[in-house]
């Protein structure tokens, strides 16, 4: 019989469910290792299993394709560019992710049944919960709810997600972009049997690493008149024209400006992990802030930096 001879021991009064102490006790007696010795046994086995999937998470080298006035992008899947070197260093990621809506994004598959698209949430919130800094915020443009294939609570089942991942809840704003509904799914038609009620607004989840109050004091940015109105939890402005900026699902520089100040310093690093045409590091270039985006398809990307170059142009004019 093994028994744990290690003289680094701590003892801890553990509640193991009946049946899960029954496999326990039997394995113990078949491997003749104590019970103590299986348990750290199997659990530096988990531990050890998380860490290389973790890694697994930095494995492609990074592919820069624009440096300019401390901004980069990257043309790279989020999911395994290497950006090891930021681990611990991004203070603020403001994103919308694709809402698996099958929309054309390019390269990026848009179409995963529900289950699948939940997996490859939790992979991207993984690797951004390891990049940012333990008082570092996520704000994330996601929709309140979708019908399309069947209503899906996608808000509700995002939030739960990034808290398994080990992100804590903050806020949630409610972005109303005064859309005007065309649908035609009403589902009863002027009957209580079986109508559709969908919201046209869409949200803003804000959650933090392991800190909200920021551990070092930087300079804000932000004006007394945009603090108390941006505190308020209903953000009401328009969404941006997909046609103007040539991308399937922009948002506009109002939505990552207000994020932005009101959630981080001067000087900071912000991230966005989906960049589509640029507009959280254009937003973030205003503002005084260091900024990374990482885009999958380099159609989008050749949009950025034409939009960003254009604001460099206006700005040092």
């Amino acid at each position: 019989m093994k028994y744990l001879t290690d003289n680094q021991l701590k003892e801890l009064k553990v509640r193991l469910k009946w049946e899960l102490y029954e496999r326990l006790k039997d394995m113990s007696e078949v491997e003749e290792k104590s019970l103590n010795f299986l348990l750290n046994e199997l659990l530096q086995e988990v531990l050890k299993n998380t860490e290389n999937n973790n890694e697994d998470l930095f494995k492609e080298k990074e592919n820069l394709v624009f440096y300019e006035n401390n901004l980069e992008i990257y043309n790279n899947d989020y999911i395994n560019i290497d950006l090891s070197k930021y681990k611990g260093f991004i203070n603020l990621v403001i994103t919308s992710p694709p809402y698996n809506l099958s929309i054309e994004y390019g390269q990026h598959n848009d179409s995963l049944t529900y289950e699948d698209y939940l997996k490859w949430t939790e992979k991207w919130l993984m690797k951004t919960y390891e990049l940012l800094a333990d008082d570092g915020r996520i704000c994330v443009n996601i929709p309140l709810d979708k019908n399309k294939n069947g209503l899906k609570s996608i808000y509700a089942d995002f939030v739960e997600v990034a808290k398994r991942v080990g992100f804590k809840y903050q806020s949630t704003i409610v972005w109303n972009e005064q859309n005007i509904s065309r649908r035609t799914a009403w589902g009863s038609w002027l009957s209580a049997s079986a109508p559709y009620v969908i919201a046209p607004v869409e949200m803003i989840v804000v959650m933090y690493k392991k800190q909200w109050k920021r551990l070092r004091k930087g300079e804000s940015t932000i004006e007394r008149n945009e603090f108390i109105e941006w505190t308020n939890g209903v953000w009401t402005f328009s969404g941006e024209s997909k046609k103007k900026i040539g991308h399937p699902a922009p948002y506009p520089v109002e939505l990552p400006k207000r994020c932005i100040k009101l959630f981080s310093y001067k000087d900071d690093i912000v991230l966005d992990p989906f960049l589509g045409s640029g507009t959280t590091l254009i937003s973030a270039y205003r503002e005084g802030r260091k900024a990374i985006g990482i885009e999958i398809d380099k159609n989008y990307i050749d949009i950025a930096i034409e939009r960003i170059k254009k604001e460099f142009s206006t700005l040092f004019k």
